[in-house]
């Protein structure tokens, strides 16, 4: 029987989500765009809750476009809080459109968004050696640093938390306890 970190459950979504993505090291500007948006939309709510909706966001913003979600209006507001296929909550949405410019302006100064976000954990993962989830923390000084920085350059959403469940999403972190089956698989792609 394989071995899996025990928050992913038995739901065939978050194992498929778990197994496949979760921890695996993101350095593609449009994925990393993806992960701060679905991040953002999660506050507050289960992670599940957002995989199921991930198609719809997908089609609500483009596929993650930065560039078009950026420009977003009013128009637009009105359409998403509408669709009852994203989370419907008008400081998220915006915040989407906030974050889509200031992701603009770091690709734009770094040159690439990857290389910007990537520093803050000295451009490789750091890995854990979690035995149990109860050991997981919720930050890290390195999500507090992040935090602070995104909040500076004008992101929305982006508390210590939510960071670390990025880094965590991201690769960034290797945060499956050392038991299960992917915390070598993902060592792999360092």
């Amino acid at each position: 029987m394989i071995k899996r970190c025990e928050w992913c459950g038995d739901d065939p979504l978050y194992v498929k989500y778990h197994d496949e993505e979760w921890g695996v090291p993101v350095h593609d500007d449009r994925k990393h765009f993806e992960m701060i948006i679905l991040d953002g939309a999660q506050a507050g709510l289960s992670w599940i809750t957002i995989l199921r909706k991930r198609e719809n966001y997908r089609k609500a913003f483009y596929n993650f476009n930065p560039e078009i979600v950026a420009g977003y209006g009013e128009k637009k507001i009105e359409e998403l809080l509408n669709n009852p296929g994203i989370i419907r909550n008008k400081l998220k949405i915006k915040s989407a459109i906030t974050n889509a410019q200031a992701f603009l302006k770091i690709q734009k100064e770094f040159g690439s968004f990857d290389k910007y976000i990537w520093q803050f954990v000295g451009g490789k993962p750091i890995v854990n050696k979690w035995k149990s989830i109860k050991e997981l923390p919720a930050t890290s000084k390195e999500s507090d640093a992040m935090s602070k920085d995104l909040k500076k350059r004008g992101f929305k959403f982006v508390g210590s938390t939510i960071c670390y469940a990025y880094m965590q999403a991201a690769g960034m972190v290797n945060d499956h306890i050392v038991s299960c089956f992917r915390y070598k698989e993902v060592r792999k792609f360092y």
